[in-house]
């Protein structure tokens, strides 16, 4: 009978070290991410992402409850969801500022990842509840704060802040990157900015 080796702690059996708090963290999520870029979501397994770190299933468990609050937080740590809000004196160059910089995460090696993960979302009910509350939510948060400012200078109204329109440009240039991939030409960004979202939401004169 086959007695599968249990690794209860941290322990780089390989190499006879052993990593602890942060550290561990750090090679877990970076593991993760490696999984996620070569196998996609549908692939990744606890497992392989062990296997990767060079640790046990256990030490991965005692952590997070499943593969998906685990991608979740490898994502957070990766930057998928960071973005620095601009703040340029108008809407229009905010907007497009803000666009720019979803475009380049897109463009990047997470917007593959992110791109299957969005994918995915339809078979993985927790993994489409974590991608909602942790990595969708960056874009309208960023993009109410450029509208609060708007409203401030008088560009907007303030019913436009919480209305269906706020996320209207996010919402196109998601679309456009889940249907004709990267990169994002700055016309196609200037095209959802001019021709669509600021007659939306500028206030009429």
């Amino acid at each position: 009978m086959k007695v599968q080796q249990s690794v209860d702690t941290a322990d780089d059996y390989r190499k006879g070290t052993r990593r602890r708090g942060e550290e561990l963290e750090r090679a877990i999520l970076s593991a993760t991410l490696e999984e996620l870029a070569a196998v996609g979501y549908s692939g990744l397994t606890m497992e392989r992402v062990a296997n990767r770190a060079r640790t046990s299933k256990t030490v991965l468990y005692r952590r997070w409850a499943g593969r998906a609050e685990l991608v979740m937080d490898a994502c957070k740590v990766g930057g998928m969801s960071n973005i620095d809000v601009p703040d340029t004196g108008s809407l229009r160059t905010d907007v497009i500022a803000l666009l720019r910089q979803m475009s380049d995460t897109m463009d990047s090696p997470f917007g593959g990842i992110m791109r299957g993960l969005l994918a995915e979302m339809t078979r993985d009910p927790e993994l489409g509840r974590l991608i909602r509350e942790r990595v969708h939510k960056a874009g309208p948060t960023s993009i109410r704060s450029v509208l609060e400012r708007a409203v401030e200078r008088g560009e907007v109204d303030r019913a436009v802040v919480d209305s269906r329109r706020a996320t209207v440009a996010t919402d196109l240039l998601r679309n456009h990157f889940l249907l004709f991939g990267t990169p994002v030409d700055d016309e196609v960004i200037r095209e959802i900015v001019d021709e669509v979202y600021l007659p939306l939401v500028l206030r009429q004169t």
